[in-house]
């Protein structure tokens, strides 16, 4: 079965990773997915570790972008404006995120295209977004880290350093809410017929998904002084004899089995810990009497007593242990295929599992150009035109 997004058009007007990553999604969901790149590529291509020798695919760009087909011009030219509106007339999603007022110089600004197109959803991809002071910051993931608390929450626990989180944390959660907001569009239009202007910015994105327990303190107006920091205690991770070890005990059960687990009749009597409110407030000294007993028996040890007392517990793996864990591997979490120019390459499959309208990885990631004269094709242009375009540097093509 076809996936579910199966016959919706996406041109995607995007680089770097929030933009990428959320039609990735989409294409992983059946959606056929149209990158628009410069002539000169997408400059993630290049970004951090080459996979290739001829310089075309970063690791980066491959995990952004499979599955899509790739048209490469010049849209500052004429003809190359020309396309994009050809393109904009057939899409039905249009996602892009360029610096304000930059669509509005080519022609493509949602105004314009909505008034002509009303079918069309029109996304807008930011970092702060379209107003306030920060508007014509530059920005990228560790801004939104320190502007949306994710540095904060990180601090060191003695030092109270803000600390950034190791991963492109804000571009890849906005993307996920960009991928889930395109959905919803195409649904209310099913019902409407009429398309929407979607505007996502990874500050709201950020405070939006930090909120739940990050700012757990700050829910209460007025109270914000009393409430304790629900973060400001040291974090689950356990040294073994050999190891690391994570555990939760928030439940009556969890810790009793923990106590269970550590042999220690006397822990189950410590009142500190009797109930799941005396150890929130006792979080710190009940983090630190675990970690005393964890550090006594090896990983596989502890595991065993703590999966045989259902305390919710795992190894922390490193990240060359992933793709060889067990549960990964009877899964199958992670797939392979054949990347033109580099090789074989792993890619997580599409973590959303549809019984009916399968989604899965649609191929691999395009070359710079690689359906451009396919594209113009479908578009009408003869293949004189596109020799010509081609000629005159306003398209790139491959072969």
């Amino acid at each position: 079965m076809p996936g579910p997004l199966s016959g919706v058009r996406v041109l995607d007007l995007t680089a770097v990773v929030s933009g990428p990553y959320a039609t990735m999604f989409l294409a992983d969901q059946g959606a056929d997915v149209l990158k628009i790149e410069p002539i000169g590529g997408d400059g993630t291509r290049r970004s951090r570790t080459l996979i290739d020798a001829a310089g075309e695919f970063s690791a980066l760009f491959v995990s952004c972008n499979r599955g899509k087909r790739s048209l490469s011009i010049d849209m500052k030219s004429d003809a190359g404006r020309e396309v994009l509106a050809r393109l904009a007339s057939q899409a039905d999603v249009l996602v892009q995120n360029f610096r304000p007022g930059t669509m509005e110089r080519l022609g493509l600004g949602q105004k314009e295209l909505r008034e002509k197109y009303p079918r069309l959803i029109y996304v807008s991809i930011s970092g702060v977004g379209d107003s306030g002071p920060y508007v014509k910051k530059r920005v990228y993931d560790p801004i939104v880290q320190a502007l949306s608390g994710f540095a904060d929450i990180q601090s060191q626990p003695v030092t109270n350093r803000p600390q950034m989180i190791r991963t492109i944390v804000c571009d890849k959660t906005t993307s996920v809410f960009t991928a889930q907001a395109v959905s919803s569009a195409l649904y209310a239009r099913e019902k409407t017929g009429k398309g929407d202007h979607i505007q996502v910015a990874m500050l709201d994105t950020m405070i939006s998904y930090l909120w739940p327990e990050g700012m757990m303190q700050y829910t209460v107006v007025g109270s914000e002084a009393a409430a304790a920091d629900p973060n400001d205690r040291p974090d689950l991770v356990f040294q073994t004899l050999d190891g690391y070890i994570t555990a939760g005990t928030i439940s009556d059960s969890e810790w009793q089995g923990f106590c269970k687990a550590s042999g220690d009749p006397e822990l189950a009597k410590d009142e500190r810990f009797a109930t799941p409110s005396a150890r929130f407030i006792n979080a710190t000294a009940r983090i630190n009497k675990m970690q005393e007993y964890i550090s006594q028996r090896t990983t596989a040890e502890w595991l065993e007593r703590l999966d045989a007392a259902d305390v919710p517990c795992a190894p922390i793996l490193r990240r060359n242990e992933i793709i060889g864990n067990d549960q990964v591997v009877a899964r199958g979490l992670i797939e392979e295929f054949d990347q033109p120019t580099v090789g074989r390459v792993r890619q997580p499959k599409p973590a959303a599992i549809f019984e009916v309208n399968k989604a899965e990885i649609g191929g691999p990631a395009p070359r710079v150009g690689e359906h451009s004269r396919a594209v113009l094709r479908e578009l009408g242009y003869s293949d004189s035109a596109i020799d010509t375009m081609i000629a005159g540097k306003a398209v790139r093509a491959v072969g």
